[in-house]
């Protein structure tokens, strides 16, 4: 029986470097592309049909960004490989990226050789990330273990830690503003706090963040 070759998605709204990829894809004898496109409301619309084994997602996206793509595709297909392409390889975004589900991720300045090892890496259950970001994702599973946040409200508190907005926050999670003051008022009370400065400091005090 003739060994199955796993199927690639292309979501990159850079029409000149998806075709790139495509074409450095296709030339090889290890993958298939079963799609290329621009947006990722198009790939989701067809997601469901193809179930491709890896995805390339490009992070900056035109509508849904490519952190809420990895969300949604991971609810359709959780065993699907979804490797961020980015610009700058130490960004925030590819860190959010990797909790969201994501596999690894690869810098858009890589070689032809670099992006079919990543591929190679991913489907063989490795995660092709720099020591960098592998370390901020080791650090963050070494928050204090018995912590009373949720997982939410601590997510929501290190985001404002790190200057988000109330909004921008609301953006990235997918949850309304609303949704976001209500975690802010549930962590205000269990760290028995009144503003948040003095919830930050508590928290990094307590090592919850």
């Amino acid at each position: 029986m003739e060994k199955q070759v796993p199927k690639v998605y292309i979501i990159e709204d850079n029409e000149l470097l998806n075709d790139v990829f495509r074409q450095v894809i296709d030339a090889s004898n290890s993958f298939k592309v079963a799609g290329t496109f621009l947006n990722a409301e198009d790939a989701l619309e067809l997601f469901k049909e193809d179930l491709p084994d890896i995805v390339l997602m490009d992070i900056e996206l035109p509508k849904m960004n490519g952190i809420q793509c990895t969300k949604e595709i991971k609810k359709i297909s959780p065993k699907t490989l979804i490797i961020m392409v980015t610009v700058f390889e130490n960004s925030e975004m590819v860190f959010d990226a990797l909790c969201a589900g994501a596999t690894g991720y690869l810098t858009k300045s890589a070689t032809s050789e670099k992006l079919l090892s990543a591929l190679e890496e991913a489907i063989n259950g490795g995660a092709p990330m720099s020591i960098n970001i592998a370390k901020m994702v080791v650090q963050s599973f070494q928050k204090a273990p018995e912590t009373i946040l949720t997982g939410r409200e601590t997510e929501v508190l290190t985001r404002l830690a790190k200057g988000s907005s109330y909004k921008s926050i609301a953006l990235v999670l997918d949850i309304s503003p609303n949704t976001i003051k209500y975690h802010i008022k549930n962590i205000y009370d269990k760290l028995q706090v009144h503003c948040k400065e003095d919830a930050i400091n508590e928290a990094s005090k307590r090592n919850l963040i």
